[in-house]
């Protein structure tokens, strides 16, 4: 087919052509609702719907054509993206990164992606490590620093709430302090010398009754000196509890408060208690040398009333090692520590292993000093003046337990308090060991304890009543608040159950002395069991007691033998035969 060919004047240019304002209708019904009637320049993708929409023209210059290229240009220019993203995701040359583009690291170190990320990671993982180990070091060294705060003067928990009512004192109240001082026990300076840290080389133990002035000593002390350098604890049946005490008294956390618990894998606690206090020890034995290097003096430690623990195995394991601490640090003289308790078995147990140990008991006051303290007590609270003959009644009833004067001080009716007093501790004590005639064989072990206990407070009574007679008829001065002492081994003898003397030091009803010397607690105890021996007929109630216990005895060894099969007029023949004895 031949193409006629065009005059010059008939060719239009197709290469540069103006912009016309036309108006396209499409025909189908999608793009019908998007006529273009305004009279704008049409875009290439609007040219390329109003194409599709046309019937196609032969013309090479007319606008048909012109779409039909706009649309192959704009579908090469897809292709050729879609290469240039091929090409960077495999091999050959890849192109240039922009400083925020989405290929590639913000700041390149290097061609390679992954090892900028390893790179990246490695430097991450790095700071972690050194911060986890400055963190650590801080830890440890800010752990000691609170310990350190732990015994510095002007504050202690335990002299606080003694100082509690002083802290605002009046005229009046100086003035008594100033009227006590010459009411200072003679114990008193001991224990200023160990708790102001005079004493190296040793550690101590304080026993005596209860209510005898064991802590009063300790606070006196420690308020002379604003207690630095001393801590003071209280002990507790229980470990854990024992365990935050403490961690109270030596301002240590026991790592619980450490951020490096989160990565921990075992917990802390699963050891125990023990193992905690073992490491709290350990802490403070490095704040002990630093602080002897800057101080020359040892801290003091006090664990008061251990008797609290139990007497099993957790208990004296528990007192084993604080004793073992207790030996190092006195050989070391860096720390010494202090233990006091009401009951003699803490002592006894720690006097197998003590090398260093001294022991000290404290007492009940005299009968003079006792007379005086009762008048300068009354005195501090505004109690109205008693009469020498009142005070010395009273102090005769109550003794001189210091617990036993603080309360009568408070009475306005002294002797109506101490009488009083002493008939609540009379029926407190037969409901301890009160004797049952014809008691059941329920009760035996019960009536075997309380027939032993009133065995050996009859004896108190008896040289109770000995000594006065022999100071009357001597015409010497009778000291009517002397406690009468049996040595331990004439005890055993006596009660003839050794278990019975703990068991009663533990309820109160006695106590033992350093020097193995028993003694009843305290003179309430004494006039309360006088009582009860001189009344009529306890000589005869205690040996029925006791035959009683032997008959309930005799009946559980007693055995039965049954014969059966046995009809009227059969005969049982029984025969027993001693022979000499055998030798072998």
């Amino acid at each position: 087919m031949k193409v006629k060919p065009l005059a010059l004047g008939q060719v239009r240019p197709c290469s540069v052509r103006p912009a016309r304002r036309v108006t396209v209708a499409f025909r189908t019904s999608s793009l019908s609702s998007l006529a273009l009637s305004t009279r704008t320049p049409l875009t290439s993708v609007s040219r390329l719907q109003a194409a599709r929409c046309r019937p196609h023209s032969t013309n090479p210059c007319s606008s048909d054509h012109y779409d039909a290229r706009v649309r192959n240009g704009m579908q090469s220019s897809t292709t050729k993206n879609n290469k240039d993203k091929d090409n960077c995701t495999g091999g050959g040359e890849q192109p240039s990164r922009a400083p925020y583009g989405r290929t590639g690291s913000v700041f390149p170190i290097s061609s390679s992606t992954l090892f900028d990320a390893a790179l990246t990671s490695i430097v991450g993982l790095g700071i972690i490590f050194l911060g986890g180990v400055a963190y650590i070091a801080w830890y440890k060294k800010n752990v000691l620093d609170k310990i350190e705060k732990a015994f510095d003067g002007g504050y202690d928990p335990v002299l606080a709430l003694a100082d509690f009512e002083k802290e605002t004192p009046s005229k009046r109240l100086i003035e008594n302090d100033q009227t006590m001082e010459h009411l200072r026990r003679k114990e008193q300076d001991c224990v200023d010398d160990i708790i102001k840290g005079n004493t190296r080389g040793h550690y101590y133990f304080l026993i005596g009754p209860k209510g005898g002035g064991k802590s009063t000593l300790i606070l006196e002390a420690m308020r002379a000196i604003q207690a630095e350098g001393v801590s003071v604890l209280d002990a507790h049946p229980d470990l854990e509890v024992f365990r935050l005490r403490l961690g109270k008294a030596l301002n240590y956390e026991f790592h619980e408060d450490s951020q490096t618990l989160l990565f921990q894998r075992r917990d802390p606690k699963e050891a125990g208690p023990a193992l905690d206090i073992e490491r709290a020890l350990n802490k403070l034995e490095k704040v002990a040398l630093r602080k002897a290097k800057k101080t020359g003096r040892p801290l003091v430690l006090v664990f008061n009333n251990i008797q609290h623990f139990n007497n099993d195995e957790n208990g004296r394991n528990m007192l084993l090692l604080l004793q073992q601490k207790a030996e190092a640090w006195a050989a070391g003289g860096i720390v010494t520590i202090v233990f006091s308790s009401d009951d003699f078995w803490p002592c006894l147990l720690m006097h197998k292993a003590a090398n260093r140990m001294h022991v000290l008991t404290i007492g009940d006051l005299s009968f003079e000093t006792a007379r005086r303290a009762l008048g300068h007590m009354r005195l501090a609270r505004d109690k109205p003046h008693a009469d020498q003959s009142t005070i010395d009644q009273t102090v005769t009833l109550v003794g001189g337990r210091l617990s036993y004067l603080g309360h009568m001080a408070q009475m306005e009716d002294m002797l109506r308090g101490a009488r009083d007093l002493v008939d609540w501790q009379r029926e407190w004590l037969l409901s301890q060991i009160g004797l049952i005639p014809d008691c059941d064989d329920d009760v035996m072990d019960e009536q075997k304890w309380s027939t032993c206990s009133w065995l050996l407070l009859r004896e108190f009574v008896r040289l109770h009543k000995e000594h006065q007679k022999e100071c009357q008829a001597a015409g010497l001065p009778w000291d009517p608040t002397e406690l009468p002492s049996i040595p331990y081994g004439r005890c055993r003898q006596i009660m003839t159950r050794t278990d019975f003397i703990e068991e009663l030091d533990r309820s109160n009803i006695i106590s033992i002395g350093v020097k193995l010397d028993v003694r009843p607690d305290s003179m309430l105890i004494l006039r309360v069991a006088r009582q009860v021996v001189e009344e009529e007929g306890f000589d005869d109630l205690l040996q029925n007691v006791r035959d009683r216990i032997d008959e309930i005895e005799s009946l559980h060894r007693t055995r039965e033998i049954t014969f059966k099969d046995l009809n009227t007029g059969d005969n049982i023949r029984l025969r027993v035969e001693k022979g000499p004895p055998r030798l072998q």
